[in-house]
Formats: structure tokens, sequence, C-alpha cells
């Protein structure tokens, strides 16, 4: 009667099976070596591949079960790339820009979503800091950008 195949839901996740679901979910496609000369549009799909571990993770397979925050983290940090996506197709340069902005504002509100997840016992420090200095190098760029086309435009 107790046999785990007949009954699976009653299996019981053994610590280092959630450590190495832990592992995998915030691993970068990514290594720091390819960071250091990866584009914006590279480093913004990596991010967003691991934001979707994430939300995955903390939704799926954690013990948490976290549906509200991790599902704002989602959209706030996948947005990033899909505006930087979109700013590559820019009708102008002032159109550009706006959309830089906004992957800008969506970067920093990430940033909010991680903290929340970090100070609420999500995510832990090794975690945090890992995704969130991808996050941190994104932003980096994403300003340097944001100021070189407000010079070049006049604004």
């Amino acid at each position: 009667m107790n046999n785990p195949r007949k009954f699976p839901w009653k299996r019981k996740k053994t610590t280092s099976t959630l450590e190495s679901k832990k592992a995998r979910t915030y691993a970068p496609l990514l290594s720091e070596e390819q960071k250091q000369s990866a584009s914006i549009q590279d480093l913004s799909y990596d991010f967003a591949c691991r934001i979707t571990r994430l939300f995955q993770y903390l939704t799926e397979d954690s013990i948490y079960k976290e549906y509200i925050i991790s599902k704002q983290v989602f959209r706030s940090g996948t947005s990033i790339g899909a505006n930087i996506r979109e700013a590559q197709h820019a009708q102008s340069d002032a159109d550009f820009l706006s959309k830089m902005q906004i992957s800008l504002k969506e970067c920093n509100e990430t940033e909010y979503w991680l903290q929340l997840l970090h100070d609420n016992g999500y995510l832990n420090d090794v975690q945090y800091s890992s995704i969130n200095t991808d996050r941190v190098r994104i932003h980096k760029l994403l300003n340097a950008i944001v100021s070189t086309t407000r010079r070049k435009i006049g604004k």
C-alpha cells in the first residue's frame, strides 16, 4: 500500500533533490567569460531565461508555492529583454530611447521584486547574489545606453 510507484504524491522530496533543483534553477546560460563580451541583447535574454526558471521553481518545484511576487518578477524580468529587442527595430532615435528607458525601469522594478523574494526567505543569499549580479550588469549597460542616446539626440 505504501509503494511509491502507486502513490507518487506520498513520496517525500529529500534535501539533496531540492538542492539539485535549486542549483539548476539559477544556472545562467552564458559563462562569466562569455558575459564579458556579450551584447545587451544576449545578457537580457540569458537573464530572462534565469527569471523564467526562477518563476517555475517558485511556483511548481519549490516547497513554497509562491505565486504573487514570482509573477511580478517574471513580468518585469522578461520585459527587460523584450523591450531591448523592440528597441533594435525602433523607428527613430526617440523611439529607441523610449524603449531603452522602459527596459531600465523594468530592470529597477525587477530589483525590487528580487529583493522582496530574498528578504522574505524565498531566495537565499547565494541565489539572490547570483541573479542580482546579472541584473546589475544589465542595469549598468542600460544606463550607459540611455545616457549616450540622450546626448546623441540632445534630450
